[in-house]
């Protein structure tokens, strides 16, 4: 008797002690894991705050690679805001135990044992700190400058390779023409990191963790084509291109020094590849290692029925949209809620930050309503997408799309613009196969500061912004340009798209909309198309033949 006895109570001890298990498996992945975390403050220059998170964030890249140990808290007036509420998203739904790191030492003392040496980067010569990245990833090194090196070898690190002087008055054409010999036969080939961005006395190599932890060729090469002296750089950057895998990532972001957003965008769209940015995007080594908890499930703040068939009256209906990636924008600030806003999702994130796309979810208003973009999954221009890759992309996006709970697409194309200036509409072609791509959406919305280009087909209204709201326009002349567009404007109804540009603030746009002459109605994005379905008294257009097809020096095939 005492045997069975003793059989029982070992059993149900037993079960106990699965049960922790067992529940933490229902939790989700990697729930209940203890994580580490530092804080970082807004000093970024070379000779001063650089070195020391260089070495911190190649760090984290190793430390991360075993498991999500290791996590970066910025500031809240660090241009991705999210840093802190996801921080407080993981403790939350998803059971982490977070331990504070105060200095590198400490964060030495606990991952030293991530990574095999140090490689010295030369502080002399920018491009030797992208060169030092990519070895660190293939070598699982951390990235040191020469002040640190005592530090390191303090934890038992042994040199492994030491850039300074190597590149001594090397161009960077020169330099990574180097590094692509020495090192990219190793790195993986379906993702590049551009670690441009900031240049000079200050560099924000945020995005580096992602780029050591998934052994990335780390490179700046120029885009510019207008520039003689880069004429080696462009050449070497679109042979790297050319050899990442259709569909790769290019994550990171173009050199402020050297070329801009629509060069470089241009013509990674050339070989059907799609950005994930910005340079200082922080720790997706560490984001991308969890799943969606148990049960969620993308539900969007649909304003009317997917098949509503709406009558716009005779007035001005005014919808608002915030694209640029709702992580760096005004989620966190107050205001948000009081006017409906569409907001532009970086739909990979399911891929890269799965908790990020599940908070800004969780914290929406009914005001908020999330769209998909930007130009497919990820943001590329699709005019000058290769034909047989479209249909390939096009079809990732309507799946992530699916996922999201997300009806409308947000396209962009500045292959022939300047910021907001220049030619930013679609060619009916690119026209004719988002229609052919998407045939269950609301619609689709195009441009970044005004554009041209309007369609109505079946149900599906195509429509382009006719404002865009810079956040350092004082608010009273933004009324008086949404007045104008409306007197101008004088048929009804009149349909006024309006891109909200990151930062701006929701409650001086309130103030903006009272000022407003009417009859003016603000609405959901998406009730915004239903009612443009059924009155177009917008015209059909597309990119003209005439047009330039591309801004003054862009690259063209």
């Amino acid at each position: 008797m005492n045997f069975i006895k003793r059989i029982i109570t070992l059993t149900a001890l037993a079960a106990l002690l699965a049960a922790p298990a067992l529940r933490a498996e229902e939790q989700g992945k990697n729930y209940g894991v203890d994580a580490w975390y530092m804080h970082f403050d807004l000093d970024w220059r070379v000779d001063s705050g650089l070195p020391t998170k260089a070495l911190i964030v190649s760090l984290q890249g190793l430390a991360n690679r075993a498991a999500p140990q290791f996590y970066v808290v910025h500031p809240p007036e660090y241009q991705w805001e999210i840093t802190g509420p996801l921080f407080d998203f993981y403790q939350r739904k998803h059971g982490v135990k977070f331990h504070l790191l105060q200095s590198a030492d400490e964060a030495l003392r606990k991952f030293s044992s991530a990574a095999k040496g140090y490689v010295v980067w030369d502080k002399s010569v920018g491009a030797s700190l992208n060169v030092a990245f990519t070895i660190a990833g293939l070598e699982d090194v951390v990235v040191v400058s020469e002040e640190l090196i005592p530090l390191v070898e303090k934890h038992g690190l042994k040199q492994v390779d030491d850039l300074r002087g190597r590149y001594t008055g090397m161009t960077d054409a020169q330099i990574y023409q180097d590094a692509y010999d020495k090192y990219w036969d190793r790195c993986i080939k379906d993702r590049i990191m551009l670690m441009g961005g900031h240049a000079g006395a200050v560099r924000m190599p945020g995005m580096a963790d992602w780029g050591v932890n998934q052994r990335m060729f780390f490179h700046d090469l120029s885009a510019n084509p207008t520039r003689p002296d880069h004429a080696e750089e462009l050449a070497l950057n679109r042979r790297l291109l050319s050899e990442i895998e259709p569909g790769g990532y290019v994550f990171g972001w173009h050199s402020y020094a050297k070329d801009t957003e629509e060069q470089y965008t241009t013509l990674l769209s050339m070989y059907g590849l799609r950005m994930e940015g910005l340079h200082n995007l922080p720790n997706l080594s560490f984001n991308h290692q969890f799943e969606f908890t148990p049960g969620f499930k993308f539900t969007n703040n649909h304003s009317v029925p997917l098949d509503a068939k709406l009558t716009a009256e005779e007035k001005v209906y005014i919808a608002f949209v915030q694209s640029d990636s709702i992580g760096i924008g005004v989620w966190t600030k107050p205001g948000r809620g009081k006017l409906p806003f569409g907001w532009q999702v970086t739909m990979n994130w399911t891929e890269f930050s799965p908790a990020a796309l599940e908070y800004f979810h969780e914290s929406a208003t009914p005001n908020d309503y999330f769209i998909g973009g930007l130009s497919g999954p990820g943001y590329m221009y699709p005019n000058h997408i290769p034909a047989d890759r479209f249909p390939i992309l096009m079809e990732r996006a309507r799946n992530l799309m699916a996922l999201l709970d997300e009806h409308i697409m947000e396209i962009m194309d500045n292959s022939a613009a300047d910021g907001n200036v220049g030619n930013t509409d679609l060619t009916k072609e690119t026209v004719d196969a988002y229609y052919r791509e998407f045939p269950d959406v609301i619609g689709f919305i195009n441009g970044y500061g005004p554009a041209r280009t309007r369609d109505l087909r079946d149900t599906r209204p195509m429509l382009s912004y006719d404002y865009y709201i810079d956040p350092k326009r004082p608010r009273d002349e933004v009324a008086a340009d949404l007045n104008e567009l409306i007197a101008l404007n004088s048929k009804r109804p009149y349909f006024l798209l309006v891109h909200v540009r990151e930062s701006n603030d929701v409650n001086s746009l309130v103030e903006v909309t009272k000022q407003l002459e009417g009859p003016v109605e603000i609405v959901p994005i998406d009730k915004f198309l239903k009612l443009a379905a059924s009155n177009k008294t917008y015209t059909t257009r597309y990119q003209d033949p005439e047009d330039p097809k591309h801004f003054e020096g862009f690259p063209k095939e």
